[in-house]
């Protein structure tokens, strides 16, 4: 631990890290949760603004439409920021990027604040669209550079910091939006402009900052000035053995730099490592965790805590996800990548099982919903310190520099069209199996907790190279003409 924060401090790391998690990934936070608290006043003010502007009451199906399209257009740029990833990394470099998202973010809190005064809901659909499109894009880059930024002793902690951040983002979304801060009719826009303040303090502090070294090498093609980034940002030294290796990784792509995500889905040699993204993506979109969402309102209800009361609570679900995401950030270069993931999906299975069965009886005992209640606070600790607080870090150490970009256009792309999906059938699924849908919850965490233990290799203290050797290791058995279903790694 000592070491650790030895490291963090020799150089300009752990502002660099606060920094880039401020402006970043706690802006896609923030706006995940703060949208619930002002949603009727914002609903409100739709339909002030529509007599304002056309003076007749427009209809209920045009408020929900209008509420809906400004739900819908969050996920629709979030879309586009998460393809326009390799673009502007490619472009911009990490740095140029990373500031480019805070600008826009600036430009969409402006808008955004504006609009009340202005009467006019167009413009709080164009500020959704651009806050979204720095939530996809933010959240990349910003898992991206750290990633290529950080030494391999310590990458894994480093990069899940982008996770941290987030459940930051959410903790304080949630904190704003009670009635006692922001949580009122008249400050509603204001409430939606607080994360900003962080973006500027990232414009301001970030151009002092080098862009990622593995992108000032190998995309750059310049070592002195990947040397002088390692000792700005983790203090003095030679970095000879970082250096060599990222050398390494630049003669294996050569001059292929950048390749883009048909590229990525082309490459036979790369399949295990998309196929594992589809896997452990698809599998976190249904795990449940919009259900818990949805359900605990009425599961705290039912447990006799009074309506009041249960903003708190959730409160409390949200400082518990911080505080198991520090401490995954803690355990992950000590207990690896791949046994946090199997662990937290194995325990979230056996949790969904387990919310079925307290659902089903929670008539026949007073005491049974607060048990409901405890499996939530659990399921929670599960996934922020497994799947939720490992898969960015896995994502960024799979693949190779020149695949990189694209690996992340391909989990944006799954994770805001998963995003889309779920919100349009969740409401099916529920209204279908009700209480029985936790089970299917529960296979889906299952299925993901067996592929990681038996298939999915460790990336803990490798290098890119090294890793995407593990993944070729892996073979079918028998001959591949037989399609054989048998499966066989080297772990």
């Amino acid at each position: 631990m000592k070491s650790i924060l030895k490291e963090l401090v020799g150089g300009k790391a752990l502002v660099f890290i606060i920094v880039l998690g401020l402006g970043g990934s706690f802006q896609n936070g923030f706006h995940l949760t703060a949208i619930s608290s002002p949603s009727p006043y914002i609903q409100s003010f739709i339909n002030s603004s529509w007599m304002h502007h056309y003076g007749d009451v427009p209809g209920e199906k045009t408020i929900t439409f209008i509420w809906s399209a400004v739900v819908a257009l969050y996920a629709f740029g979030g879309l586009i920021g998460s393809i326009s990833v390799r673009y502007l990394t490619t472009r911009l470099g990490r740095k140029g990027a990373m500031l480019l998202n805070s600008a826009i973010a600036v430009v969409a809190t402006v808008i955004m604040y504006i609009s009340k005064p202005a009467h006019s809901f167009e413009l709080i659909l164009v500020a959704r669209f651009l806050i979204g499109f720095g939530a996809g894009l933010g959240l990349n880059v910003h898992t991206i550079y750290l990633g290529e930024s950080s030494p391999k002793r310590i990458r894994g902690m480093v990069t899940l910091t982008s996770a941290t951040f987030l459940s930051l983002g959410k903790l304080a979304g949630q904190f704003a939006g009670l009635r006692e801060i922001l949580g009122r009719e008249e400050w509603w826009n204001i409430l939606l402009c607080i994360p900003t303040f962080f973006c500027v303090v990232q414009l301001a502090v970030l151009p002092f900052f080098p862009d990622a070294p593995r992108y000032i090498l190998i995309e750059k093609g310049n070592p002195e000035q990947c040397k002088k980034a390692l000792q700005c940002l983790w203090g003095p030294g030679d970095y000879k053995l970082e250096i060599e290796e990222m050398v390494e990784e630049q003669a294996v792509i050569g001059e292929e730099h950048n390749k883009s995500l048909m590229d990525l889905l082309r490459d036979k040699h790369l399949r295990w490592q998309v196929f594992s993204l589809l896997v452990v993506n698809i599998c976190i979109q249904f795990s449940g965790v919009s259900a818990i969402t949805v359900f605990s309102f009425n599961i705290f209800l039912e447990a006799g805590i009074p309506v009041d009361k249960i903003r708190y609570v959730t409160l409390g679900i949200g400082a518990s996800e911080v505080l198991v995401s520090i401490t995954c950030g803690l355990l992950i270069e000590r207990v690896g990548r791949r046994a946090l993931m199997w662990r937290g999906f194995g325990g979230m299975s056996v949790i969904m099982a387990l919310i079925t069965v307290t659902l089903y009886l929670k008539e026949y005992s007073s005491v049974i919903p607060y048990i409901t209640v405890i499996l939530i606070f659990l399921f929670i600790i599960f996934y922020g310190g497994g799947p939720a607080g490992t898969v960015l870090s896995l994502a960024n150490e799979i693949f190779i520099q020149s695949y990189r970009p694209a690996a992340f256009v391909f989990i944006g792309f799954l994770r805001w069209l998963g995003f889309a999906m779920l919100g349009f059938i969740f409401p099916f699924l529920i209204a279908a199996l009700k209480s029985l849908s936790f089970v299917l919850f529960s296979c889906v965490c299952l299925i993901a907790a067996l592929y990681v233990f038996f298939i999915l290799p460790e990336t803990k203290g490798k290098t890119p190279l090294e890793i995407s050797q593990e993944f070729k290791n892996i073979r079918a058995c028998g001959s591949s003409k037989e399609d054989a279903m048998c499966l066989e790694t080297k772990l």
